[in-house]
């Protein structure tokens, strides 16, 4: 279900035409790749297989795959016209480096889009030290609308535009109030637990609705920004 809602925020917020190239920052399993794969695009990626999951075989054996972060893909490259990262820059050390590697990895007019979670979500004042995604050891910073766009801005991208997804992290609630309730450690994860997940899964149309009335509670980013076109 969330690989299909993550489909769907990606579609919306960077339509493609049909047989443009995409570029996946972080592609893991390559689920993503392989959806545009079936839709006729042409795909590549780079990870450097920080999960150990086994990549799509088509995907594997169509996709220029880089087993590397996007800093060291090879300038030889072809560009894409698009290049995404879904839950990617909240885990790099040097975030300049990948705007810069994007913005490169990019034909000109192409577009980056990140989905990253939101450090001005009025969910994360309201949960404080409790929110879920914060409970991620690896996540190394967070972004607001501004300092994203100030990020990108800087590393030459134009156009930068910032929305809330509805629909992203839809257990961010249900795991929040867990956490919130019951503050003991959980070596791994909150959503490790059967009960808390169908918990989450219940608070589901609650939490659509509030973040339908009060859009600053979302807690993810939609990003997408272009490289000039000369």
């Amino acid at each position: 279900m969330r690989l299909a809602l993550t489909s769907r925020t990606l579609r919306h917020a960077a339509p493609l035409d049909p047989g443009a190239r995409v570029f996946e920052i972080g592609f893991g399993g390559g689920a993503m790749l392989r959806r545009y794969l079936d839709e006729g695009h042409p795909v590549a990626g780079c990870d450097p297989d920080q999960l150990h999951v086994e990549v799509d075989a088509q995907v594997r054996a169509q996709a220029e795959l880089y087993p590397c972060g996007i800093e060291e893909v090879p300038a030889s490259a072809e560009p894409a016209d698009l290049v995404y990262g879904v839950h990617v820059v909240e885990h790099v050390q040097d975030v300049g480096a990948l705007a810069a590697a994007a913005l490169r990895l990019l034909r000109p007019g192409g577009r980056v889009l990140f989905l990253t979670p939101a450090a001005d979500s009025v969910s994360l004042r309201a949960f404080s030290d409790a929110w879920w995604l914060l409970e991620d050891p690896t996540h190394v910073r967070f972004f607001s609308a501004a300092s994203i766009t100030r990020l990108l801005a800087d590393a030459g991208f134009r156009d930068v535009r910032v929305t809330r997804s509805l629909t992203d992290n839809l257990t961010m609630e249900g795991a929040s109030l867990v956490r919130r309730l019951r503050p003991h450690d959980r070596p791994a994860g909150v959503l490790a637990s059967r009960a808390t997940r169908w918990l989450a899964m219940a608070l589901a149309p609650a939490a659509l609705l509030l973040r339908l009335v009060h859009p600053r509670w979302r807690p993810t980013l939609v990003v997408t920004a272009t490289r000039a076109a000369r």
